[in-house]
């Protein structure tokens, strides 16, 4: 066999491959032998059929065309080994000339990851938020937590802001009542936002008994989108009671003893917290400088299947979730569609551009994953998706994902190695230490982890 290749722009090549006759002996041989399972001759016993006799009853061409999709395969791949490329998903075969007993010409053009040069990045400048923690701040941490702790007891008056209300609702749309539009003993809090637009106008005002009747778009179920004439009846009202902010409620609702014991913790938890958010606002600013460095074409065909998968992911899982359609998300976010396509867009390059600039220093710092730092990645990817570790291993293996998983871990090192030669200052002009390693490590995989891009899927599919 015999091979060129050519290079056709930054990211796609086209292979050149001639094969001499006498290498397809092996799969001309499989393909006699698959025929003689499927077919039948008189005179002959099933399978035992000879090949002259397969010949002239079903024609040389059939049994070449499946010698060649039997053999094409192989031949592609040690071309591509032998170029030393590395091929983005499934190539564009055309078999260019097949001469039976002489030869078989074949070219496959193929997108592949482009030759990348990584810069000089230790000069990598980066601003980010400070680490401050206002009484505010704890203040309003503690205030949640009463909040968690609240009592309602019956009042006869009319609802108010706050009052919890219980409530019997039905749903008409066209005048019909919606079979899942019905539902009674909901509670209801006034002035949470978390039911139907206009409901809070709707209840207040309301003793128990009362009853109203408002127009609102419904957020989900089988009408959803639709306005709704919406029919609440009130069937109690009860005042919230929040406990009083001493050293009771302190005990009542953690470990401590003190008030002041609790609120103490709850700063440092808060200053925990945006500890953990400065490092990976400067994992994001410093990959983003990074990116800025290095000139990296972006396969076009490889891109379009990021968009599309980011736009699939979209409309089909986080949006059902939330009975939203694109159009309405568009509306809730106040963008055109248009803005929604470049957005989309943007992203899926810097998707694309943040995986191979990473990859390439995975190899370029010979970076390795061992099984602990897979296993503790695994066990925060399965915290994050609300599965159990052995859930998500599981799901993990069977989809045959654990090589995506070693490239975010990979990522998540790689950028944490540009991070720390880096200069990163906080808003006061004080350089900021990530010494965390394990915060440092977790805050830089969240980073990367955003490149789990079609490339990814490409990788998978030519793999198998």
């Amino acid at each position: 066999m015999k091979s060129a290749v050519e290079t056709l722009n930054p990211t796609r090549v086209r292979l050149t491959v001639e094969v001499p006759f006498e290498e397809l002996k092996d799969s001309l041989d499989a393909a006699y032998k698959k025929i003689n399972q499927q077919v039948t001759v008189k005179g002959f016993r099933k399978g035992k059929i000879p090949a002259r006799v397969i010949d002239q009853r079903f024609g040389r061409g059939a049994v070449l065309e499946e010698a060649v999709n039997d053999a094409l395969p192989k031949f592609y791949t040690d071309a591509v080994n032998e170029a030393e490329l590395n091929p983005l998903g499934q190539p564009e075969v055309d078999i260019t000339e097949l001469k039976d007993g002489e030869t078989l010409n074949f070219t496959a053009e193929v997108d592949i990851r482009p030759s990348i040069e990584i810069p000089d990045y230790s000069g990598i400048e980066v601003e980010v938020d400070a680490v401050e923690v206002s009484d505010e701040d704890v203040e309003k941490s503690v205030e949640q937590l009463r909040e968690r702790f609240a009592s309602t007891s019956p009042v006869e008056r009319a609802a108010e802001d706050g009052d919890v209300v219980t409530l019997d609702l039905q749903a008409k749309v066209d005048g019909e009542v919606l079979e899942d539009g019905v539902a009674d003993g909901v509670s209801y809090t006034i002035g949470s936002g978390e039911l139907l637009d206009g409901i809070d106008d709707a209840v207040k005002g309301l003793e128990a008994g009362g009853e109203a009747t408002f127009t609102s778009e419904l957020k989900g179920g089988s009408a959803a989108g639709k306005e709704a004439e919406v029919t609440v009846k009130v069937t109690q009202v009860a005042k919230r009671e929040l406990p009083e902010l001493d050293d009771d409620f302190a005990q009542l609702a953690s470990e401590f003893d003190t008030l002041e014991e609790l609120q103490a913790d709850s700063r440092k938890r808060l200053a925990d917290m945006k500890q953990y958010d400065q490092a990976t606002q400067a994992q994001e600013r410093v990959l983003d400088k990074l990116l800025e460095l290095v000139e990296v074409p972006v396969p076009e065909k490889l891109l379009e299947d990021e968009i599309n998968t980011r736009k699939h992911n979209l409309e089909h899982h986080q949006l059902g979730q939330m009975g939203l359609d694109l159009a309405k998300y568009l509306e809730i976010q106040g963008k055109t569609a248009e803005e929604f396509e470049t957005e989309t867009r943007e992203a899926a390059v810097k998707g694309i551009k943040t995986q191979f600039v990473l990859d390439e220093l995975v190899k370029q710092e010979k970076l390795n994953v061992s099984q602990e730092e897979l296993t503790e990645h695994l066990m925060r990817r399965a915290a994050s998706s609300g599965m159990s570790p052995d859930q998500f291993a599981q799901a993990v293996v069977e989809q045959g994902q654990v090589p995506l998983l070693v490239g975010e871990v990979a990522r998540g090192k790689a950028l944490a190695v540009v991070v720390e030669k880096a200069t990163v200052k906080d808003t006061n002009g004080e350089i900021v230490d990530l010494d965390d390693e394990e915060e440092e490590t977790e805050a830089a995989e969240a980073a990367a982890e955003s490149t789990d891009t079609a490339e990814d899927k490409a990788d998978e599919k030519t793999e198998g």
